[in-house]
């Protein structure tokens, strides 16, 4: 039963679906007034095209007599004035087969300015509609029989290059685009900046398009750097690829010997798309010349194109050298998974959950309420769905997960179908020193959650967890370790229970751009002119950008509720290679246009309380699967019975009420005996000596 509701897509009595529209009955008054609506809008598509109307009649008219000219010869023409009848005859009948074939095919609803290929392709087809109108008048006309069917073919031969000429004409910019080899430097020297552009693809060619059409263009593209040097000597719009990002100095070089020295580079194409440290290799070296940086904002994310600015430049940062390629979402599967279901978020105004709360609302769901602990980030995540996802019904819940009874309210009030839990203590070293605030929140919290979501009959929840689970050292780990084995539990108890809910767990490493994290404590630490602290020099994590994290979050848990995966797991995400916190100190140094270890200092602090100097993302013991979900993996837990977790979680919640943090770590080693058996070994603490950097194998080439 339970397998016929998910492929259905949702329960029948918790989908709100839109009443499909009822055709007009042919005949009826409403068959007239669609006909009547569909003629007016042809008629006023004509009046506001009637230039290129008349101009394409009298092509049509000249292709046709043109043809007929090329087929019989002048002297057949003028030689017998039946035939020069005929010709007058068919030519004002295609004339007027034109005149309605060509509206009618939609083709003065395009603006040819912006036209592609497919356009042009339906061009041809209403071209080869007429004609073959034509062609049928012919077989029951009698001076027919004067003209040669060949002057048909001959016609669409003709009519269709004058008519894409014509509109050719329309994208003028593409002929009259600044080519550097045509300008003088003096043409440039004062309004116009010349830009060095990386990356001669899809993207650059999009760019190209919008600075050759805004007339207050002020950026001159001189050159391209290319991925390949089998691009080089090719030519994008009139602009030259000039080199690989290897061959930065010599194309310098030769722009300057020219007069042509860019004074602003310009990533087109994702600085990850790169191979090695060639992006960020390419960027230390323009810095050093004295040149602007900057990227295109991406043209491709999961969230409302309406408020993106895809054009807009803006700085490089440590994720754009982070990022690995978008991977393959199955966005149909997203839109089954999301799009008409009530779904609810806790955490939705943390990082990870403000981004997981725009990512749904963007793939429709019926209703979405927001829950958060925080007044402040509710605040921030309610106002911007209000601002990007208006049309989204939504509720905003100031609700504790760790309160039982709010949280069964407002899962009572809207019964929501998905839950996705993302509320959580995650820092490390708070939760250290407040192990029971965060065995109330991570583990209680957790339980309440999962409990109201069986009592409402939701068809799954989704738990994010994290990486520090595994071989836990710090109570934070612990904490949600526990909550894993919970919803594991739970999801293995509803394979013999029609209709129970699935409970799954998706496990990442870090994010970056986290509240908290490093990245925005280096930020801080650079605008104060330094030290950046570093734990150890050798601390390696796992890293993620929050975009992909959540993209690949949604995608495992739509495969696993409609394709029944991974019962029992947990889903793993492919973090790729972990990388040293020193290197990512020394890149963001080097992005703020300062040199490491002279310009900022790093400083070695040494390790905090439960950390360690490298995450795991799979525990020894627990049995390693593929799911067939793109950069998503499986693992499988020694699993613990729900009454045991149970008896735990009574004993751990007593503890924690009570401040008992001797009883609370005794009852978290019942079921993690291994709590706690890894420490960080300290370092000399002090200021890092130079180093060199070390290897650094970027995710997008593993």
């Amino acid at each position: 039963m339970k397998n016929d509701l998910v492929a259905k897509g949702a329960h029948s009595r918790n989908v709100h679906k839109l009443p499909l529209p009822i055709p007009p009955i042919a005949g009826g008054p409403g068959f007239y007034r669609t006909i009547r609506s569909r003629v007016d809008s042809l008629v006023k598509s004509v009046i506001r095209n009637r230039h290129l109307y008349a101009v394409d009649l009298g092509l049509s008219a000249l292709a046709l007599v043109l043809a007929i000219w090329l087929r019989l010869g002048s002297q057949a023409l003028l030689a017998d004035t039946a035939i020069l009848g005929a010709v007058s005859s068919i030519t004002v009948l295609f004339v007027a087969v034109c005149a309605i074939a060509f509206p009618v095919a939609g083709l003065y609803k395009r603006k040819w300015e912006f036209a592609s290929i497919l356009d042009y392709i339906v061009l041809v087809l209403a071209v080869l509609f007429a004609s073959a109108i034509l062609t049928v008048f012919l077989l029951f006309d009698a001076e027919s029989d004067l003209v040669p069917g060949s002057v048909i073919a001959i016609e669409v031969v003709t009519l269709v290059p004058l008519l894409a000429a014509v509109r050719l004409s329309f994208r003028q910019e593409d002929l009259k685009f600044r080519i550097p080899a045509v300008r003088t430097t003096a043409d440039h020297s004062g309004a116009m900046l010349p830009v060095l552009l990386v990356g001669a693809g899809h993207e650059a060619d999009l760019y190209l398009r919008a600075l050759q059409r805004d007339r207050n263009c002020t950026y001159w593209p001189v050159g391209f750097l290319g991925n390949l040097s089998a691009e080089i000597g090719t030519m994008l719009r009139g602009v030259p690829v000039l080199g690989t990002t290897g061959d930065f100095e010599a194309v310098m070089e030769e722009l300057e010997a020219r007069g042509q020295r860019p004074r602003h580079l310009i990533f087109t194409a994702p600085p990850s798309s790169f191979a090695g440290q060639a992006a960020e290799q390419l960027i230390e070296k323009a810095d050093r010349m004295g040149m602007a940086i900057s990227r295109l904002n991406p043209v491709t994310e999961l969230r409302n194109t309406r408020v993106m600015k895809e054009f807009e430049l803006r700085p490089i940062e440590l994720t754009d050298l982070l990022e690995r390629p978008q991977a393959a979402l199955d966005v149909a599967a997203l839109q089954r998974f999301i799009c008409g279901r009530r779904v609810l978020v806790t955490g939705a105004g943390g990082s990870i959950g403000s981004e997981l709360t725009k990512q749904v609302a963007a793939l429709g769901p019926a209703h979405l309420a927001v829950v958060d602990n925080c007044e402040f980030n509710l605040y921030s995540i309610d106002l911007e769905l209000s601002e990007q996802f208006a049309g989204v019904p939504r509720s905003a819940h100031l609700c504790d997960v760790r309160d039982q009874h709010r949280i069964n309210e407002v899962f009572l009030r809207h019964r929501p179908e998905l839950v996705f839990h993302a509320a959580a203590l995650k820092h490390v070293p708070m939760v250290e020193l407040n192990p029971c605030e965060g065995v109330l929140t991570n583990v209680c919290g957790t339980r309440n959650v999962a409990d109201a979501v069986r009592r409402c009959g939701a068809l799954g929840m989704v738990q994010i967890s994290t990486d520090k689970v595994v071989n836990s050292t710090s109570v934070m780990g612990a904490t949600k370790r526990l909550a894993e084995l919970y919803c594991q539990a739970l999801d293995l108890e509803g394979l013999n229970l029609p209709g129970a809910p699935r409970f799954m767990t998706v496990r990442f490493g870090n994010v970056l751009g986290s509240s908290g994290s490093l990245v925005p404590l280096f930020k801080r630490q650079l605008a104060h002119g330094g030290p950046l602290t570093v734990t150890h020099p050798e601390m390696k994590r796992f890293f993620m950008t929050i975009r992909e994290a959540v993209e690949l979050t949604l995608q495992a848990s739509a495969y696993g509720l409609e394709k029944e995966l991974g019962q029992g797991e947990i889903f793993v995400l492919d973090m790729g290679e972990p990388i040293r916190i020193v290197d990512i100190a020394r890149r963001m140094i080097r992005l703020a246009g300062f040199t490491p270890d002279k310009d900022i200092h790093i400083q070695i602090i040494g390790c905090r309380p439960g950390e360690k100097l490298f995450e795991e993302l799979f525990d020894a013991n627990e049995k390693r699967v593929s799911p067939p979900v793109p950069r998503v993996l499986g693992a499988v837990p020694t699993p613990v019975p729900v009454p045991v977790l149970k008896e735990v979680f009574i004993r751990l919640q007593a503890c924690a009420m009570e401040g008992d943090t001797d009883g609370l770590f005794a009852a978290m080693r019942t079921v993690l005996p291994g709590f706690r058996a890894i420490q960080c070994e300290e370092p000399a603490v002090g200021p890092l000596t130079k180093m060199a950097d070390a290897p650094y194998r970027h995710a997008a080439n593993m």
